[in-house]
């Protein structure tokens, strides 16, 4: 093995075994690959599709989508649900964390798995609000962003 510190090539005989962990360079695979540069294959409505779907099939209550096209510069689309626990809240939110890892390569923002009252998605496009009921009849989200007759509907 070849070892490279400080533009001085070793061999086995003068590195120790801490320095041939750092820095040793496997020559077959001495370039680095290039960066993932290739543009998504998806859209907001495909996460959007998916996200609706999962939920759906989690038994997710009350799901509402809110369209915040025009509206918001933080995503496109607003989805809010409830569970009707702390566990199915963390169950809902693991399971579609894992559908979008899944089917886009995505790796969603979450906060709030720890407790299970609120569990928030960020994934870009856009943002899911998992709720228990009580939490989510305190916090109105609905209320905030669906404006007289435009942008939420029931999914």
């Amino acid at each position: 093995m070849r070892y490279v510190l400080a533009d001085a090539t070793f061999d086995d005989s003068t590195v120790t075994q801490e320095d041939s962990i750092l820095s040793y360079i496997d020559q077959a695979t001495a370039v680095a690959p290039a960066p993932n540069t290739a543009p998504a294959d998806y859209t907001g409505d495909d996460i959007l599709a998916l996200v609706l779907q999962s939920l759906d099939d989690d038994k997710a209550e009350d799901i509402v989508q809110i369209d915040l096209r025009g509206r918001s510069a933080m995503a496109d689309h607003m989805v809010i649900c409830s569970g009707r626990s702390s566990r199915q809240v963390v169950a809902i939110a693991e399971k579609l964390l894992d559908r979008l890892k899944q089917n886009f390569r995505l790796s969603a923002r979450a906060e709030g798995r720890e407790t299970g009252d609120w569990v928030l998605i960020d994934t870009g496009d856009v943002v899911v609000h998992v709720f228990r009921p009580e939490v989510r009849e305190f916090y109105q989200l609905e209320k905030m962003w669906q404006m007289s007759g435009a942008g939420g509907s029931p999914a």
